[in-house]
């Protein structure tokens, strides 16, 4: 009776081990599945690491080159790098292309571009544009000092190219004439946001692309097209009163006078081109219960009219070459030129980016001043004087924007070209005949300040030009180019940014 029951245990038994068997294999095979997928997830986390290092990378070159496109940048290409570096006003040339090189301790500094080529250019520009290119170089701040002596290595990016664009570059018709230009630098519409070849609706785009390496050879190209963003500075007259209260003393002499016609080229800018003003009021005052009869009174020591003799007939010293003389007429300022506020911000924006500030009361003579020597024609600049300013003999021409919080005493030996805004105490004032032939191209602008609320609108606002009896010429003439060339650059922004496939 025992044997049936051996049997039937023995094969329970077998089962046994056929589940333990397969229950094993099953925990081999979840664990086989959870060792690859360990393995899969440690490939994915190391290819994002890889990819996120190389982007960032290739995100620093393009960020320190636009950086150091800004003028007022302590590394600034203008500084550093002026043999390459555009001057305001004149155009990056096509055909003309920077690298900002960056090579780590194990690369051959003096063959980047060949261990690490640019292909990209070709695609954009057509074959062999790079091999007759003028090609320059300058190397990255992390192969500067100080920052070379650090311990540690910087950014992997390896060269950054800086270049002007083209329609053919960017394959894009802005003209819409059916031919893609490759030789004409394109310009930055900021109010329309469209690229043009006419130079007079902004700045000329540049384009920013680099290259980042890592050691493991994960690569990345990156692209910026950027355009410098100008403070925003726009003039309605020649000379404009701003604020309630003006007060402008005309010169008796017929040796001094204002035009609002445009002129006076700076660089590529021309004022004959298509798109310019062609003119703006003379004299421009904001304060609508204000009238310019005052000044046209006969017998006024100040006034532009015919009076008792010997008082000439000054009417026609004050014009746009259109409209009636004399041109003295009610303006609206920008809305960031309006209140006291507004205006102040202004001042505080343009010494933050400003070339030179002065602290304090300051004269510039023919021999000493704050004036810098460096300032020229194709080198614009911004100086601030916090203070009164006063020009003594000083037989010598100003290109830039001059800045003047204090009293701006103007001796009319000097010329000026571009931007003069007196914006504090609001007083501007010329006490003597001049040496020679002098003038001031772009605008004016003054406004009174002081003792004010925020709220309110500038007060009192001066102008006092006295000028003896001369053949020489004394004048204040409107020019957008001078205007343009003047204006401050706050940064580089950024109009599109994209990652480029490489083959």
């Amino acid at each position: 009776m025992r044997a049936p029951e051996t049997l039937r245990n023995s094969g329970e038994a077998g089962i046994a081990l056929l589940i333990a068997i397969f229950v094993l294999l099953l925990i081999c095979v979840v664990a086989i599945a959870v060792v690859v997928s360990s393995g899969t997830e440690s490939a994915l986390t190391g290819n994002y690491r890889s990819s996120t290092s190389v982007y960032y990378a290739a995100l620093a070159g393009v960020e320190e080159a636009r950086a150091r496109l800004r003028p007022s940048d302590p590394n600034s290409f203008k500084n550093t790098w002026a043999a390459f570096y555009p001057p305001p006003g004149t155009p990056l040339p096509i055909g003309t292309v920077g690298y900002v090189l960056n090579p780590s301790p194990t690369d051959n500094a003096g063959a980047m571009l060949t261990t690490y080529p640019d292909s990209e250019y070709d695609k954009e520009f057509g074959p062999n544009a790079l091999e007759s290119a003028n090609v320059q170089t300058t190397p990255s701040v992390w192969n500067s000092n100080p920052l070379s002596g650090l311990p540690f290595p910087g950014p992997l990016y390896k060269w950054v190219r800086i270049n002007a664009v083209s329609e053919k570059s960017l394959n894009l018709d802005v003209d819409v004439d059916g031919l893609p230009d490759s030789t004409t630098p394109l310009y930055y519409d900021s109010g329309n946001r469209v690229f043009s070849n006419n130079p007079s609706v902004g700045p000329q785009a540049l384009e920013l692309t680099a290259l980042a390496v890592l050691p493991n050879g994960s690569q990345k190209l990156l692209q910026y097209m950027v355009a410098p963003q100008a403070i925003s500075l726009t003039f309605p007259a020649a000379l404009t009163l701003d604020g309630s209260n003006p007060n402008f003393r005309a010169s008796p002499s017929p040796s001094f006078w204002v035009t609002g016609a445009d002129q006076g080229s700076a660089g590529a800018c021309n004022p004959t081109s298509p798109g310019f003003p062609a003119l703006v009021p003379a004299v421009g005052y904001t304060d609508t219960n204000y009238s310019a009869a005052s000044f046209e009174q006969p017998g006024n020591p100040y006034g532009i009219l015919s009076g008792p003799s010997p008082t000439p007939d000054l009417r026609n010293n004050y014009t746009n070459g259109v409209a009636a003389n004399p041109d003295l007429v009610a303006v609206t300022v920008a809305p960031n030129l309006s209140t006291v506020a507004d205006l102040n911000n202004l001042v505080q924006t343009i010494e933050q980016n400003a070339d030179v500030v002065v602290n304090g009361n300051a004269t510039q003579t023919n021999s000493n001043g704050p004036m810098p020597s460096t300032m020229s024609a194709s080198n614009p600049m911004t100086i601030v004087v916090n203070g009164d300013l006063t020009f003594n003999g000083w037989r010598s021409t100003g290109y830039g924007l001059l800045l003047v919080t204090g009293k701006f005493t103007y001796d009319p030996d000097a010329s000026w070209n571009g931007i003069i805004l007196v914006i504090g105490q609001g007083n501007m004032y010329s006490y003597q005949g001049s040496y020679t032939n002098t003038g001031i191209q772009g605008a004016v602008l003054i406004a009174n300040t002081t003792g004010l609320s925020s709220t309110q609108a500038p007060n009192n606002s001066t102008f006092d030009f006295y000028s003896t009896p001369s053949t020489l010429a004394n004048s204040i003439s409107y020019s957008s180019c001078w205007i343009q060339a003047a204006t401050p650059s706050v940064g580089y922004k950024i109009l599109s940014f994209h990652e480029i496939s490489q083959q």
